[in-house]
């Protein structure tokens, strides 16, 4: 079990934007220690996890706090909750594509400054 101040620190997150995530419903409900303070589980933990790596590729929060919602709906959510993690993928997938054809399209411009400093400068390397 981990303190609200381990999993700030654990993943470089603030110990508001985790209180922001548990009041918005973005977070299940963190279980408190016998003083009121929040303590993490190993299950809590991977859904900060799960969240993080979800806002990070660019879902909006609402929708995750939708796929929480459903995921406490229950088994009858899986058909949902896949599709709202197939689509996502898929804008994800896209987003990488584009990614790797931007750095692709920078490497290029890299080079062709590289060949340039060679042909003024071949001493300098």
């Amino acid at each position: 079990m981990y303190t609200i101040n381990e999993v700030e620190k654990m993943y470089d997150i603030p110990s508001s934007t985790l209180r922001f995530y548990e009041k918005e419903g973005i977070l299940p409900k963190i279980t408190r220690n016998s003083s009121g303070r929040r303590v993490y589980k190993a299950q809590e933990l991977e859904w900060l996890e799960l969240v993080m790596a979800l806002k990070d590729t660019g879902m909006p929060l609402e929708t995750i706090k939708d796929y929480l919602s459903m995921h406490h709906v229950g088994d009858n959510t899986l058909d949902q909750r896949r599709k709202t993690l197939t689509d996502h993928k898929q804008l994800v997938e896209k987003q990488l594509a584009m990614t790797i054809k931007h750095l692709e399209k920078i490497n290029r411009k890299i080079t062709f400054y590289d060949l340039i400093i060679l042909k003024k400068n071949p001493r300098d390397l």
